[in-house]
């Protein structure tokens, strides 16, 4: 009976050794590279990109400032406006400001968590 039992619970063991070592996503530290890549797809998705089919040049996305906190992910829409992503680096909590400079206007407009867009 011990031939049995032993090779059981050191299974189970086994087991919840490997699944407390098993990173969730909200417990993985955001990269600049994770940070860019979230967000490029983010503004591929929810941005028509149908006018810079000609001209690539009048939209992009591109990385800002970096705190010990957060990355600043900028996309540039052909109207001339920005929106700022500041993505937590702890959390991948994401929270987007819009910039129209010409109309000298600033405001938040949404969170996003980045681990949806990677």
């Amino acid at each position: 009976m011990k031939h049995i039992v032993l090779p059981f619970i050191f299974a189970i063991l086994l087991l919840c050794a490997c699944h407390s070592k098993t990173a969730s996503p909200e417990s993985t530290p955001i990269t600049a590279e994770m940070a860019y890549e979230g967000v490029n797809n983010y503004c591929h998705s929810a941005y028509d990109w149908s006018m810079a089919e000609d001209n690539p040049s009048i939209m992009s996305v591109t990385m800002g400032e970096e705190t010990e906190t957060e990355y600043q992910v900028i996309f540039r829409s052909y109207t001339g406006s920005f929106v700022h992503f500041y993505v937590d680096k702890a959390s991948g909590n994401t929270r987007m400001v819009e910039v129209v400079p010409m109309m000298n206007i600033e405001e938040e407009t949404g969170t996003i968590n980045l681990f949806d867009h990677l």
